[in-house]
């Protein structure tokens, strides 16, 4: 008798699994991101199981690809290149010696869930009868610590699952399920793994970056563009607004001492941050900042920044050091375009000594001096949209 055994990714989620009466949205979300990775894969059908998904493909499906972006769809925790049967104990060994057949391994492991509790066998009852199974079929030995293949069995109502090999997801939640907001990127090691961090927290990240072109060059914002698009590969798409601050630099240069410059400039992008943020409907502005790195980055500046936001700004990165900022962002590939050479506005009239305890009173004082409103409509109104 030919058996029938059909290839999928079967997915599993964790942190999802604990959210209680909401999982079902969470799943939900999960598996429309799920679908608009893959509609170019080949993808027939998704399957919401009992804790799973299952995604099948077409059979020229290219399966190195559709795992190298499993990696890359927060929600999953892990993930296998699995195969299906009916649920169905013979038939579990005629699919296991087809595909064991196929594999060198000296010793192995039987690893057995079984989700559907009315099969009629138990977990170690079918550890036991399938490791008899392979040991007599293949003439390898029984290893529980360290063997070459483990075999993971899930037994659900219909079907039976195995595979041999488990592979680690990004984690988190999906993106999507927990609203938008809109990061400052700069181009530097810090924002985009801000940003990333927000992805996996299951939010939408759209992006500004705030350039000095044409008093810098453009080199910034087609790196920005770049980190960006790198990006959407966690989240599918995104907006980026491209805002031109150079002359509202030199206007702060020209009427506020070079102590208080940085702070006022911040002030300033979080100010139109949160106008282009409310007309798109974003939640929150989030930035990299890390506490304590720079001047502007003290806790007494952190609050006098904060204080023209009427939304929340949230700071992924506050606890971090450099050194392990710069290890994720290796990690998720956002570090070889970061440290590319730039020029962009954090270094055009940028004082030697900055405040690193400014007084709020000071701060008030001297942008009293400037025409905030009309700088910031300005900003906003020359700002350019980019779908990326």
């Amino acid at each position: 008798m030919k058996e029938t055994i059909r290839s999928c990714i079967l997915i599993h989620y964790h942190e999802i699994a604990l959210k209680g009466k909401n999982r079902p949205l969470f799943i939900s979300q999960l598996i429309e991101n799920l679908r608009k990775h893959f509609i170019t894969d080949g993808l027939k059908k998704i399957e919401n199981l009992e804790g799973r998904i299952a995604l099948f493909f077409h059979e020229d499906a290219k399966w190195d690809q559709i795992e190298g972006k499993c990696r890359k769809i927060f929600g999953i925790c892990n993930y296998s290149r699995a195969f299906v049967i009916p649920s169905e104990i013979d038939q579990l060994k005629r699919a296991l010696h087809v595909e064991l057949g196929k594999l060198s391994f000296n010793s192995f492991r039987i690893i057995t869930k079984r989700a559907y509790k009315n099969f009629q066998l138990n977990s170690m009852e079918v550890n036991a009868i399938i490791g008899q199974f392979v040991k007599e079929s293949f003439k390898k030995s029984v290893d529980l610590r360290a063997p070459d293949i483990n075999i993971w069995i899930e037994i659900l109502k219909h079907n039976i699952f195995f595979y041999f090999e488990k592979k680690a997801g990004p984690g988190g939640l999906p993106v999507g399920t927990s609203g938008r907001v809109l990061s400052l990127i700069s181009g530097g090691i810090d924002s985009p793994v801000a940003a990333y961090r927000m992805m996996k927290r299951g939010c939408n990240v759209d992006f500004i970056h705030f350039h000095s072109f044409p008093y810098l060059s453009r080199e910034s914002q087609e790196k920005v563009k770049k980190i960006v698009s790198l990006l959407n590969e966690y989240q599918y798409s995104s907006r980026l607004y491209l805002v031109p601050f150079g002359d509202i630099q030199k206007i702060i240069v020209s009427l506020v001492h070079a102590k208080l410059r940085i702070l006022i400039y911040r002030r300033m992008m979080i100010r139109i941050a949160e106008r282009i943020a409310k007309k798109i409907g974003a939640e929150a502005l989030v930035t990299g900042e890390s506490l304590g790195q720079v001047s502007s980055q003290t806790l007494k500046n952190i609050s006098v920044i904060n204080e023209v936001s009427t939304m929340p700004v949230i700071r992924p990165l506050i606890g971090m050091d450099k050194m392990e900022i710069i290890e994720e962002a290796k990690r998720i590939g956002t570090y070889e375009i970061s440290i590319i050479p730039d020029e962009d506005c954090c270094q055009l009239f940028v004082p030697r000594s900055p405040s690193v305890k400014a007084r709020i009173e000071d701060i008030r004082m001297a942008e009293g001096k400037l025409r905030v409103e009309e700088l910031v409509d300005s900003a906003i109104k020359e700002a350019e949209e980019i779908a990326v």
